[in-house]
């Protein structure tokens, strides 16, 4: 059995995304200052607006395309060509905008075609060598994704023959479950069989695998269906193998394991540039508004203080992204600072608020210490809200797909909240509309979303009639 304790399990996608457009940016700019003096010619700064305009051409074409995704799983062949159609379309570009501007007799045709062509092999080298450098990590054991297969089926047996026969995709094949008895299942699996459907699902639950793929034939839909129903109580990527019908898809995209394409079904759309931008969001509007609050922040702090006894800041375990908790910024708003494996939630006319907490609460000016939670990565300004554990790993058991809600990270407000769904959840009804709305912010996130959002509830926070 390939043991992944000597790997290193990790999200590395936003890294090496970032790391990639710096590359990308040094490349381009590095190309058309080569290919200007091997011509014996003058940098200038109309060369220097080519590789900017070129620039950004590429970056807009390669984000359309994909290209900064993780590449773990694809062909080499498909970056190739994509990175192809992008520079290309850089290419085609800056002819326009020297055809345009009537700029074309001031740059040299050689130079520029030199630059071109240096610049997509260029750009094509560079991603070989560092795909083949992961590769050879990968290999010993680094960067690494542990993977569990559902159904010993003739699919799951080939999926599971291509991970073992491609180490440098960096997936190690981690345990196979299937309800047959282990007679009936090849002697060539049985290092990998380690029970039941039922306990693959139990142990995906608590985070044991990164992937989860599931096998089954297509005679097998409602099975199929019920275990992805059960899977959406983890923050596991789930993917499956073609030909099967697909039941709640969450940003699905396809991937591939040697020759075996698969379909992700529970993945997060905030990777790559989504994430760097989704990151630089958070970022600027925490920073923006810690500043504009900053004195506020100070009143209510002193508020709290003399007018009942506490902390004045109130810190709350809750999950965050990918089911890992968190501590969450309030200000204290009740007489008790409950956060134990039993947290009573605040209901209309609760005791336990203080005068000064009602008002709080009823404005969200309670939350405003979140932003600090925003700037140091364990909260985003817009995303699903994030809920006490208590609460978590009671409702994860009632509600379905609950804990797909931490496939990214939580918000001080959220898609959920400013469509009323906010306040206590004192019917199971509740939970899951709210659920509903969380999982349609994940599956249509744009930045204009979160933008909408943040003003929804700049106009509505100060008359919400479920906030108590």
């Amino acid at each position: 059995m390939i043991n992944d304790n000597n790997g290193i399990i990790k999200n590395n996608i936003n890294v090496f995304a970032v790391v990639y457009r710096l590359i990308d940016l040094s490349v381009i700019h590095l190309m058309i200052v080569l290919a200007i003096y091997s011509y014996s010619l003058t940098y200038t700064k109309e060369y220097f607006e080519l590789s900017l305009i070129a620039s950004i051409g590429f970056f807009l074409t390669a984000e359309s395309f994909a290209l900064y995704r993780s590449w773990r799983a694809g062909f080499f062949n498909e970056i190739v060509f994509y990175t192809f159609i992008s520079w290309g379309c850089a290419a085609v570009l800056i002819i326009t905008y020297m055809f345009f501007t009537k700029q074309s007799e001031d740059f040299s045709r050689v130079t520029v075609v030199i630059w071109f062509i240096s610049t997509f092999f260029s750009l094509v080298a560079w991603r070989l060598l560092f795909n083949r450098f992961l590769a050879r990590i990968r290999r010993k054991g680094l960067n690494t994704r542990s993977v569990a297969i559902i159904g010993v089926t003739k699919s799951g047996k080939r999926l599971a023959q291509q991970i073992l026969d491609h180490p440098e995709t960096g997936y190690r094949l981690t345990a196979v479950f299937d309800d047959r008895v282990p007679e009936r299942i090849e002697a060539t699996y049985h290092a990998w069989l380690e029970g039941k459907i039922k306990d693959g699902v139990e142990r995906a639950k608590n985070n044991e695998f990164d992937v989860v793929y599931i096998a089954l034939p297509m005679v097998a839909e409602a099975r199929i269906k019920h275990i992805l129903q059960l899977l959406g109580d983890t923050t596991a990527n789930v993917q499956l193998v073609p030909d099967l019908f697909v039941y709640t898809l969450m940003n699905a995209s396809m991937s591939h394991i040697g020759n075996i394409q698969t379909i992700s079904v529970y993945d997060n759309p905030m990777r790559g540039g989504n994430a760097a931008l989704k990151r630089f969001e958070d970022i600027v509007f925490s920073l923006g508004i810690l500043t504009l609050i900053s004195i506020p922040l100070l009143l209510i702090a002193i508020a709290v203080k003399v007018t009942s006894k506490g902390p004045v800041i109130f810190k709350q375990n809750r999950y965050g992204l990918d089911g890992k908790k968190i501590k969450v910024w309030k200000f204290r708003s009740m007489t008790v600072t409950e956060n134990s494996d039993v947290v009573t939630q605040a209901t209309k006319g609760d005791a336990r608020i203080t005068p000064l907490g009602a008002f709080l609460r009823r404005t969200s000016l309670d939350e405003l210490p979140q932003f600090i939670n925003v700037l140091q990565g364990r909260m985003s300004v817009v995303g699903p809200r994030p809920h006490a554990v208590a609460h978590n790993e009671s409702y994860r058991k009632e509600v379905d797909y609950y804990m797909l809600r931490h496939k990214v990270r939580p918000g001080i407000t959220g898609w959920a909240q400013v469509n009323g769904w906010r306040g206590e959840t004192d019917t199971i009804d509740k939970m899951e509309m709210r659920i509903k709305y969380d999982l349609e912010y994940i599956r249509n996130w744009t930045l204009w979303l979160d933008v909408k959002i943040i003003i929804f509830t700049v106009f509505r926070s100060f008359n919400d009639k479920n906030a108590y």
